[in-house]
């Protein structure tokens, strides 16, 4: 299996939506959004995060984790290679969780117990083939999500944005402090800057890039797991 990843507003959804329109063989499967956004005891646990990043910052990240190694264990059964999930436990800790500690949403006991939990949970997932990142300027990500206008996202500052794009950076391209088990995972760096779901250039250049890398690192897969199919638009 595959994750894709990405600054807040980047387009993941969108990008997955339109790699299985191209490429039917591949199976997407989307962040579950539902479970931070639906209304617990009268608030959503996304918008009581962006409200008050320092009390809510690690009951979002915690669950966040959970949700997601659980979403990880069933996945990885899949006998699929060409499947492709959006987000990670990866990108939850390495991305959000640790912008969230630099910019002041956990204190240093909370990220202590994050850490641990995030070690032992991790030691019971094996890691991804690849990851493919939709990497973008945070001031375009910022832009976007005005755009989108989510009730959730209304109160998030260009400064998380920035810190975000900063620890994904971090993660994906420069590998720093990652596990050992995923230093070597391969990266495809998307150039998402542009909006590639109105240029059909674009659109058709990232969708090529992802078919071959998704050959390139299933060079020893069974012929039945690989795609084959022409890229169409």
């Amino acid at each position: 299996m595959y994750f894709l990843e990405g600054n807040q507003s980047v387009g993941k959804s969108t990008f997955l939506k339109l790699l299985k329109k191209h490429l039917p063989e591949i199976e997407i499967e989307l962040e579950p959004l539902e479970n931070w956004q639906k209304k617990r005891h009268g608030q959503s646990l996304l918008e009581s995060f962006f409200n008050d990043l320092p009390r809510w910052s690690f009951t979002l990240d915690t669950f966040a984790l959970m949700c997601r190694v659980r979403e990880h264990k069933i996945n990885q059964q899949n006998p699929n290679a060409n499947r492709i999930l959006e987000r990670s436990i990866y990108s939850g800790y390495y991305g959000y969780a640790l912008c969230n500690y630099k910019l002041g949403g956990n204190s240093d006991m909370e990220w202590e117990l994050h850490n641990e939990w995030f070690t032992y949970l991790t030691s019971k997932c094996r890691p991804p083939i690849g990851f493919i990142y939709l990497k973008v300027d945070p001031k375009v990500a910022y832009a976007r999500s005005k755009k989108r206008n989510r009730a959730e996202e209304k109160n998030a500052t260009l400064d998380f944005f920035k810190q975000l794009g900063n620890s994904h950076d971090d993660f994906l391209i420069h590998k720093k402090n990652v596990l050992p088990e995923i230093k070597d995972v391969p990266v495809l760096v998307l150039d998402c800057n542009q909006e590639f779901e109105a240029d059909q250039t674009v659109l058709k250049s990232h969708m090529v890039k992802v078919k071959q890398f998704l050959l390139d690192t299933q060079v020893h897969a069974k012929p039945a797991n690989k795609i084959h199919k022409a890229i169409e638009f």
